[in-house]
């Protein structure tokens, strides 16, 4: 039932929200250049690697050998579709795919994989979603430890009431900004 429920808000959101993935894809490809998309390998269900797609939100890496941070790179244009999520969009594309659900673990970096506890790393008993309970209780401003956590809660508790509660929880967090980065990072610390 859950993959035919992503698989249907998926192409509803893919169709209904076209005209917005075309203003911000001619946004980011006039404000950035290209590529628009932002592709990276994530882990997703028992940590097999899958391309995750979002809107682009930062510049590249100057080839000058200053290095920057991702406050440096990220641009204001950037900055907007993170605190809109708007950048997120593209990611049901990914659920269209199966990589991923609406709802489950966000997928975090390849190189975090040989660093969890083998509690953390039940997060990827389940596919990775878009939002999640970790999403709807802090985003981005939570530790590292507590985000675990959270994942792990939801493995554990999974059910079709608790997928609607996150969805419906996770418009209000989009619409009040809430938990976008954290206190000391553009986005998130390092794990």
């Amino acid at each position: 039932m859950k993959r035919a429920i992503d698989i249907t808000i998926a192409i509803l959101g893919l169709l209904l929200l076209s005209p917005i993935f075309l203003i911000v894809a001619l946004l980011v490809g006039i404000k950035m250049g290209t590529p628009v998309l932002f592709r990276q390998e994530r882990p997703g269900f028992r940590a097999k690697s899958f391309t995750l797609l979002k809107f682009r939100t930062m510049l590249d890496n100057p080839s000058n050998g200053r290095g920057q941070t991702d406050a440096d790179r990220l641009t204001k244009l950037g900055l907007s579709l993170r605190s809109t999520s708007l950048d997120e969009l593209p990611e049901l594309w990914n659920v269209l795919k199966g990589n991923m659900s609406l709802v489950g673990p966000r997928p975090l970096l390849m190189e975090y994989l040989e660093h969890y506890t083998p509690r953390q790393s039940r997060r990827h008993e389940v596919k990775p979603g878009i939002t999640g309970w970790a999403q709807i209780n802090g985003r981005n401003a939570l530790t590292w430890d507590e985000k675990f956590e959270y994942d792990v809660w939801y493995v554990d508790h999974q059910s079709f009431w608790l997928d609607m509660k996150i969805l419906l929880m996770t418009l209000k967090t989009v619409f009040v900004r809430d938990g976008i980065s954290s206190k000391e990072d553009a986005t998130m610390p390092i794990f």
